[in-house]
């Protein structure tokens, strides 16, 4: 697993895929050749988190695929999941590092340059940054709602693991994230509640490939 290589990144959001359960459009995303995926779905319980888990692991081994769980540690442990994602007010890296072991793939929201560096020294392998655009996807603070591609590029320079650009994403304005210094993108809505998530993931691959 190599987080350089992830131009596309999926982020699930049950609430935003039109009626679809989560694992038929993660299949479509995978038919898209999607680069990682992140089990979210913040709404569902543990329980629903976990079994979904189990369904996604099924789909992202098969297709050679990381899967990474948002939040929690124990959930990502208990699905077998390739990593774990952790935003500023969860457990520390080191935390996910000793429950997971040394191999697993470490994430974490940043928004700011400080945050960034502080990731990176705790031993993060890739960061999520954003919001770049704004999004309504989740709940963000004023502050860190559409930071721009100019942060991006700030984070960027200031760190050597890879950055994942993340909030308001398309396939119109991923390019300008890329051009920025992003590795890739990480999106929701932008696939998941797409009318065909397997062509918008697609789209979205030929435009950051293209950079």
């Amino acid at each position: 697993m190599d987080p350089t290589t992830w131009q596309t990144y999926l982020v699930t959001g049950a609430s935003s895929s039109a009626g679809r359960d989560t694992p038929s459009v993660v299949a479509d995303a995978l038919d898209g050749r999607i680069d990682v995926v992140q089990l979210r779905d913040k709404e569902a319980t543990a329980r629903e988190r976990y079994h979904t888990g189990r369904r996604l692991r099924e789909q992202t081994r098969a297709a050679g695929v990381p899967l990474v769980v948002n939040d929690r540690i124990d959930l990502a442990r208990a699905i077998d999941a390739d990593g774990v994602h952790l935003g500023q007010s969860d457990l520390p890296v080191e935390v996910a590092r000793e429950q997971l072991g040394p191999a697993a793939m470490v994430g974490v929201s940043a928004s700011t340059v400080a945050e960034a560096k502080a990731a990176e020294a705790a031993g993060a392998d890739y960061l999520g940054v954003g919001a770049v655009y704004g999004t309504t996807s989740k709940d963000v603070p004023d502050e860190k709602n559409g930071i721009g591609t100019e942060r991006i590029e700030a984070v960027a320079d200031a760190v050597d693991i890879p950055v994942i650009g993340i909030g308001g994403i398309n396939a119109s304005n991923a390019a300008s994230v890329v051009e920025a210094g992003a590795a890739g993108v990480a999106v929701i809505s932008a696939i998941t509640a797409a009318d065909d998530p397997q062509a918008a993931t697609t789209e979205l691959r030929e435009v950051v490939a293209n950079v």
